[in-house]
């Protein structure tokens, strides 16, 4: 298996246009067409990282963080990044990120919080969008019924929990062919009126290059006319953060000791405690505090995040405990998740978790 086909698998968990603007994700250093020998799968690539890649045979690494994040202008070793780079290249060693195409992923970052924290009932904090797309097109009236069966199967139609959507109306469309044309209906040359069908259906934009390959073998035109356009609509299944409810309530001190012990963390900063009980919490992996509003918002008791300022902690205003339990401890098992989920699908090398921590930070 090449290093292609394992990003299939990892972009069918998180896909990378689920990733946000500013990251940078998919795959960092390496040939696609590259052989796999083996996976190693971590938080952050360091030196550290590559050099254990080297001895446990693993000529892919799977990491969430990316390791470039801006343009190299040069690689030569003055940095840890060009470090890490080179070391990487001179032993042929492949880097992969899935960063935040994976905390947007309804079975991403967040719901391995969740899973770890034992909430129920769970839903997407901030849900994402720019995601869904529609799609216009014409089509003869007696075309119409097959096109639109073959849109629906290629991931056209679906959003959140129907499928097979459509709106349909009937009308008149007309076109003329020049010389070099090859018309399906009518002459070249002449004008010609067809009662058609207008066809619209929404998408996800990942499935946008297989709706089109649809749209173009199935319709019955030599040109076929469509577009298609971004939508405001928002992806129930798709975006950042999660809340959910823990199976029995609990008062804020023994709700911070849980976390603390459930989460492996040496430390945990939070706001007021307000005397209530914590039942339903919102998680977030990583630096969150931009989505205190949103947790507050959708009702959580308490919020846990990491990498609140000082002045984050008033946005708390008494209602809500707020919980900055450190950016690693919040991520630390999604390389637990990576290797789960790869395991699953890969069995004929090894996927290994990464045994170095890669945590910045230290607790005295």
């Amino acid at each position: 298996m090449n290093i292609r086909a394992v990003a299939n698998y990892l972009e069918e968990l998180a896909p990378l246009h689920y990733a946000e603007d500013f990251d940078n994700v998919g795959l960092l250093v390496g040939n696609p067409d590259t052989l796999v020998t083996g996976i190693l799968v971590t938080l952050d690539t360091l030196e550290q990282t590559v050099e254990e890649a080297i001895a446990k045979k693993c000529n892919l690494i799977i990491s969430f963080h990316p390791i470039i994040f801006a343009g190299l202008k040069k690689i030569n070793g003055t940095s840890y990044v060009e470090r890490v780079v080179l070391k990487a290249i001179q032993n042929d060693i492949a880097i992969y990120a899935t960063h935040t195409a994976l905390d947007n992923s309804k079975n991403g970052v967040s719901a391995k919080i969740c899973e770890v924290l034992g909430l129920g009932n769970t839903q997407i904090l901030i849900p994402k969008k720019g995601i869904i797309r529609k799609l216009t097109t014409f089509v003869p009236i007696q075309n119409a019924a097959a096109l639109r069966t073959a849109l629906f199967r290629s991931g056209a139609g679906s959003i959140g929990n129907y499928d097979q959507c459509s709106f349909n109306v009937d009308g008149q469309g007309t076109f003329r062919g020049n010389e070099n044309s090859q018309p399906v209906i009518g002459e070249k040359g002449k004008i010609h009126t067809e009662k058609e069908t207008q066809i619209s259906v929404i998408l996800e934009s990942k499935n946008e290059k297989a709706v089109i390959k649809a749209l173009q073998k199935h319709h019955p035109y030599e040109e076929v006319a469509y577009d298609i356009i971004a939508t405001e609509n928002i992806h129930q299944n798709i975006g950042m953060g999660m809340i959910g409810e823990l199976p029995k309530a609990m008062n804020e001190k023994e709700f911070l000791l849980f976390l603390k012990d459930t989460m492996q963390t040496e430390c945990i900063r939070h706001s007021e405690l307000l005397h209530k009980e914590i039942k339903k919490v919102a998680v977030l992996g990583g630096s969150g505090s931009y989505a205190i509003e949103n947790a507050k918002r959708a009702g959580a008791d308490a919020y846990v995040s990491a990498d609140f300022k000082y002045h984050e902690f008033f946005k708390a205003e008494k209602n809500i405990l707020l919980a900055d339990i450190g950016h690693y401890e919040s991520e630390q098992f999604t390389k637990t998740l990576l290797v789960e989920y790869l395991k699953k699908k890969i069995s004929n090398f090894a996927v290994v978790l990464s045994e170095k921590s890669t945590n910045p930070i230290y607790y005295i």
